[in-house]
């Protein structure tokens, strides 16, 4: 059965111990992730592993030997309580032992917990998950955590934000990766320690990380500072240190998101960023409006990549886009 994002949210929290298992998939290997360790502490509680109540199967050990899961959700623990076998990073390579499995599964047993990546509508995984009536399948899409979310963190941290750190926590929600952001919430809960006043902006500033990915920030300001000239070989670079063509496109859309917000809202405080003046010096630039069309431009770009008859090289159609946002930053 599929899940909305809305009903997954909601059943990560509490799920039915009485079901046959859940797909989790997506492109973004951390919400994933993240969405599993909720489920997964949902279902079983603390000290699962500790009691050998979850087993964990990457699946490329369970291509190996298919009969890892079976044995697995069959097993008899010695402890009491519910049980779970995890198989990490599927495809199609495994869908035959997972429909096996599906199939072989009975009240009493483990549930069947699978994560994948970004798994097609064609996908024998998905399908499986999705058609079976007793078992759920859920897709994580690459949305920044909404209100509620953020909500959930601070309050699960100990922490109450005035209401310009609610705005400022927004923000930094939409410039992070979810792993990121989880991280500086856990960050923003030690430099609070002992403190009983509300969170507060200057609060999130000491604590909010700044980039890490150097070489990919400077193809964006290449980008950014209309530099087309420099594109070239700035991308040759990133090519040969394996940087993809799906990371370029994300980071290019937070980057022009930021520029876009301070565009936008001069005066508003700027989180995430290593170079706070250059990049506001890159919103006056460009403006709202151009912004607004650099990141039409990016987004097409995402849909193109992500496209199943794109035939293109996928770095080539990146370096493209951005060699046409550097002309279009050139005429502002």
């Amino acid at each position: 059965m599929k899940l909305s994002p809305r009903d997954a949210d909601a059943y990560f929290k509490r799920p039915d111990p009485a079901k046959t298992g859940a797909l989790i998939f997506g492109g973004d290997a951390m919400r994933v992730a993240l969405k599993r360790q909720e489920l997964l502490k949902s279902l079983l509680g603390d000290g699962a592993e500790e009691e050998m109540r979850l087993t964990r199967i990457p699946a490329a050990e369970l291509r190996r030997d298919p009969a890892m899961l079976l044995d697995a959700i069959k097993a008899v623990g010695f402890f009491p309580g519910p049980r779970a076998a995890f198989v990490e990073d599927a495809n199609d390579n495994v869908a035959k032992i997972l429909i096996d499995a599906l199939a072989d599964w009975q009240a009493g047993d483990a549930q069947i917990i699978v994560t994948g990546g970004d798994l097609k509508k064609t996908s024998k995984v998905r399908k499986a998950f999705e058609a079976h009536p007793q078992a759920y399948a859920a897709a994580i899409y690459d949305n920044p955590p909404d209100r509620a979310e953020i909500e959930r963190l601070l309050s699960e941290a100990g922490l109450t934000p005035d209401q310009n750190a609610m705005a400022a926590l927004s923000d930094l929600a939409r410039t992070l990766d979810p792993g990121d952001f989880r991280q500086t919430i856990e960050k923003l809960s030690l430099y609070k320690l002992n403190d009983q006043s509300a969170l507060s902006t200057d609060d999130i500033l000491a604590c909010a990380p700044t980039s890490t990915e150097a070489d990919v920030d400077d193809i964006l300001h290449v980008v950014a500072e209309a530099r087309a000239r420099e594109i070239g070989p700035v991308m040759s670079k990133l090519q040969a240190q394996g940087v993809t063509a799906v990371t370029l496109t994300i980071m290019a859309t937070r980057h022009f998101r930021t520029l876009y917000r301070i565009a936008a809202n001069p005066g508003a405080p700027i989180y995430g960023v290593r170079d706070r003046d250059r990049v506001q010096r890159q919103a006056k630039a460009w403006g709202a409006a151009s912004l607004e069309t650099a990141l039409s431009v990016l987004t097409d770009t995402d849909l193109t990549l992500r496209s199943a008859g794109q035939n293109a090289p996928a770095l080539a159609l990146v370096e493209r886009a951005f060699i046409r946002l550097a002309m279009l930053g050139a005429k502002r």
